[in-house]
């Protein structure tokens, strides 16, 4: 019984799709031969193998040491961070530590000191290697959490940034965006980047310490609220367009807009009760090896994909020598339960004429370079084997290379992009000020007017002076008796005649109604 129970949980993964065996040795009537399954590395926290980056320069506390305060005791500042002192320092490395005995340990920003120039800070994670999400990522603050923040990432190695999900107390203020929550979501927006207010209010409980960015949430939606239904969740990532990818980074940044403020406004008499502090960062994921291997090690200072299928690379992304008979392929968990290896081939094995993928009926041979080469290549696919896309065209991850749909067009936005290409994943690259997948967006403290324009003002660092309001964030409405940009300039440093005693334009006005008046009553005029 004990065995049958042992054996049964030994098979559980696998029965519920974890795809963690690569091959098997498997006797046929042909003769033994390995029979090959798609393969994925199983999940770790990947904080064990990240670096970390800091900026702007200076922004950790403690060159020169510094008291701060905090919002439970504001103006008993008897805390110091002194870069100097271990005992009193807080570099970035602690927001990774193992904290011994509760005692929390966290890297630290410089306080508000300077405000109103605002308190920004990026915490930026690299991995040099391609991993997958598969639980929440969860960031520990210290001393409250931020009122306005963004989580992005990347998936280029740091080249370009995506926005992930923004977070802010009030979205619509900070962000122009209604607020919303992930468990609302649906099977066709569960990629969609939202902004909540979950993670940003102040509630005055040294409990409330957690920032989240919701993957088993978004998993739910295919999976069920227990992730029971994981066949299920293996199948959408396989058919939903860009939902992989949506759950791939290389990179992730924080950006740090606004610090926790205690509930309140922002208390001048009292700036050093305002910063950040992290305590801990939680990722958990699993290599990307494109499902052609099981085991990722940590080799040569990052993590390598230890590739099965004929495969190589450090995410297992190219076929081996001698085994480019065909063009690679990404491994697919369909159909369930032990989805395509589409393990690279020897040369010469199944591979007869010239493979086009059924894009192209005609083959040109090329003497002097002794090779075959497709000839009109159609579906908007191009090179040797039709296995490209044409420029302003991407790969469907979810299609196989023979298929008519293989290339998705950019659509990049026109005004918002710089062009109409696209990277592998259906990015477009975006004019300054322009963001999302299709340059269709606009940053934050920019505005769209047929493309992205910085704000002229608004309610918090671009503030209109002298009682003027800000409109749309693109023009101040100045009172009367002002004018500029910022109604910052008085109309008599311009106009002197309204100004030293000199009569207004309403005083002569009333001037000539008396006149018109006296002359009337003496018969000179005839109204």
């Amino acid at each position: 019984m004990l065995y049958l129970l042992a054996l049964l949980l030994h098979r559980l993964p696998l029965a519920m799709g974890q795809y963690d065996i690569c091959k098997s040795w498997v006797t046929t009537d042909d003769g033994p031969s390995w029979e090959f399954y798609a393969c994925q590395p199983k999940a770790m926290r990947m904080k064990d193998y990240v670096t970390v980056r800091v900026d702007p320069a200076g922004i950790t506390c403690g060159d020169p040491p510094e008291r701060f305060c905090t919002h439970e005791n504001p103006y008993l500042c008897s805390d110091e961070c002194d870069a100097s002192n271990p005992d009193l320092a807080h570099p970035p490395k602690l927001m990774f530590d193992s904290e011994d005995e509760g005692l929390a340990t966290y890297w630290q920003s410089v306080t508000w000191r300077r405000y109103p120039e605002p308190l920004l800070a990026n915490i930026t994670l690299s991995w040099n290697k391609s991993i997958e999400l598969t639980d929440d990522i969860v960031i520990t603050f210290e001393y409250g959490r931020p009122t306005i923040m963004m989580l992005e990432k990347s998936l280029d190695n740091g080249r370009t940034w995506h926005p992930y999900q923004y977070y802010a107390d009030d979205c619509m203020e900070a962000f122009s965006m209604p607020a919303r929550r992930v468990r609302d979501l649906s099977t066709t927006s569960a990629n969609r980047v939202l902004c909540t207010e979950e993670y940003s209010r102040w509630v005055g409980s040294k409990k409330e310490k957690t920032v989240r960015f919701e993957v088993r949430d978004r998993f739910a939606i295919f999976a069920g609220p227990d992730l029971k239904n994981m066949d299920n969740l293996y199948t959408r990532l396989e058919s939903a367009k860009g939902l992989k990818d949506f759950f791939t980074v290389t990179d992730l940044r924080m950006r740090l807009l606004r610090p926790a403020l205690g509930g309140t406004y922002v208390q001048r008499e009292n700036l050093y009760k305002y910063f950040y502090a992290v305590s801990n960062i939680e990722v958990t994921g699993r290599c990307k090896c494109n499902l052609h291997a099981n085991l990722c090690t940590f080799k040569e200072g990052s993590l390598q994909c230890e590739c099965e299928h004929n495969t190589t690379g450090q995410d297992c992304g190219k076929c081996k020598k001698n085994f480019r008979s065909r063009s690679w392929r990404a491994g697919s968990y369909l159909p369930l339960p032990n989805g395509s290896p589409n393990a690279c081939a020897a040369a010469g094995s199944a591979f007869g004429n010239c493979e086009c993928y059924g894009h192209s009926n005609r083959c040109s041979y090329i003497d002097f370079l002794n090779v075959v080469t497709c000839v009109s290549c159609k579906h908007n696919t191009r090179g040797q084997h039709c296995q490209h896309c044409r420029l302003g065209f991407y790969r469907n991850s979810s299609a196989e290379l023979d298929d008519e749909n293989v290339c998705i067009e950019c659509n990049c936005n026109q005004i918002g992009s710089l062009h109409d290409r696209c990277n592998e994943t259906g990015y477009c690259e975006c004019k300054e000020g322009a963001t999302g997948p299709k340059c269709d967006d606009c940053l934050p403290n920019y505005y769209w007017r047929q493309g992205c324009f910085p704000n002229v003002c608004d309610e918090e660092l671009l503030l209109c002076q002298n009682g003027g309001t800000c409109y749309q964030n693109q023009r101040c409405v100045c009172p009367v008796g002002f004018k500029g940009v910022l109604c910052q300039q008085s109309r008599c440093e311009v106009d002197k005649k309204d100004c030293d005693g000199a009569p207004s334009a309403r005083a002569s006005l009333g001037t000539v109604l008396l006149g018109v008046l006296v002359l009337q009553l003496c018969g000179f005029v005839d109204l």
